[in-house]
């Protein structure tokens, strides 16, 4: 059997849009040492593509990080499979609090040197010494602590959605670039409560480790992520201190967790917190669109794009030739053309009365 899909995306996502099949989204992930991530990769894709798995799954010698959806009647034979693999066995799996069993429309197993991009050397510190992991209840009580400094390890468009109240919300890119701003930030903070939380958890796992390595001595990281504690507080009737969406990396682009809208559209400026990718095949950058801008640039990050895909098919692809946009993942809602960029999250670091 073929170990890569084979078929179209764009008819595999109407084929998507159009199935009634129900399907629930899950996420996880592991570090673990796998001898042989290029054999373990092709055996997982065997294995969920028979189970009808889609979704988004790295594997590294370090580990496995996983964003997938399954088909609901066959969750259990999944979950089942799952735990067979021996290092896999009782993981926890993240359940999406928002699904619409829209989230992926293919499988996509790749192997790579990390399962998240971090531009850490694992040689020089103890990355199975991580931070104390907290529940939701945990979390609330630490978040009250006046000793506590909150920090989202996410990038600058996720947290621009969502984000839990007054946490420091750093202005980056990336994982990468993250964990030196926020080591440089709370350089004279090392004494407080450092709270952290992510999306799933994965990205605190690695980062809490290497803030004890550089001399941060109570650390504390949300066990499960954004989408755990959304669980979590919802079960046990627990105050909610997410404000917002919890932006998600499949096509769904979100969840939301409170009803409160707290960005705009970048466009106009429109209370909005929906993301969408530009129309046009020759850019797809990620930003925020309300449903008026939607309709006045079909989609589209700016009249110029919008003019593109009015073209032939044939014309588009001539201006696409041998122009390298690249992924746009670092510049994700900074592009020239939006009208209200994103700004600095000074507000959140006066917040705190972090200078």
């Amino acid at each position: 059997m073929a170990l890569f899909n084979r078929i179209n995306g764009k008819e595999l996502k109407e084929r998507l849009h159009n199935s009634v099949q129900a399907r629930t989204t899950i996420s996880f992930y592991k570090y673990h040492q796998i001898a042989d991530p290029a054999a373990f990769r092709n055996e997982l894709y065997q294995l969920f593509d028979q189970l009808q798995v889609w979704g988004r799954i790295y594997v590294a010698h370090e580990g496995i990080n996983a964003q997938i959806s399954v088909p609901t009647e066959r969750f259990l034979d999944f979950k089942t499979e799952l735990y067979s693999i021996p290092f896999l066995t009782g993981i926890r799996l993240n359940m999406a609090v928002d699904d619409d069993g829209k989230s992926f429309f293919k499988l996509k197993i790749l192997v790579r040197s990390k399962i998240v991009a971090d531009g850490l050397n694992d040689n020089t510190f103890d990355v199975t010494n991580c931070g104390v992991h907290v529940n939701a209840n945990e979390f609330n009580q630490l978040a009250d602590n006046p000793n506590t400094i909150i920090i989202d390890m996410r990038n600058h468009y996720e947290s621009e959605v969502g984000h839990f109240k007054n946490a420091i919300c750093p202005d980056v890119d990336t994982f990468r670039e993250e964990l030196q701003v926020v080591k440089d930030l709370m350089a004279d903070q090392k004494d407080k409560n450092l709270l952290m939380y992510c999306t799933g958890g994965i990205r605190c796992e690695k980062a809490s480790a290497w803030f004890k390595h550089v001399g941060f001595k109570n650390v504390f990281q949300l066990n499960g992520g954004i989408i755990e504690y959304a669980r979590q507080v919802k079960d046990q009737g627990l105050e909610n201190k997410f404000i917002g969406k919890n932006f998600v990396f499949d096509e769904r682009l979100g969840e939301r967790i409170s009803e409160d809208i707290i960005s705009e559209c970048h466009q106009c400026g429109n209370a909005c917190d929906t993301h969408t990718n530009c129309k046009n095949d020759g850019c797809h950058l990620l930003f925020i669109q309300c449903d008026d801008c939607a309709k006045r640039y079909a989609g589209c990050c700016s009249q110029e794009c919008s003019d593109v895909i009015a073209m032939p098919a044939e014309v588009q692809k001539e201006i696409r030739k041998g122009i390298n946009k690249g992924r746009q993942v670092f510049k994700k809602g900074r592009a020239k053309d939006l009208k209200v960029k994103i700004t600095a999250t000074d507000s959140l670091i006066q917040s705190t009365g972090i200078k």
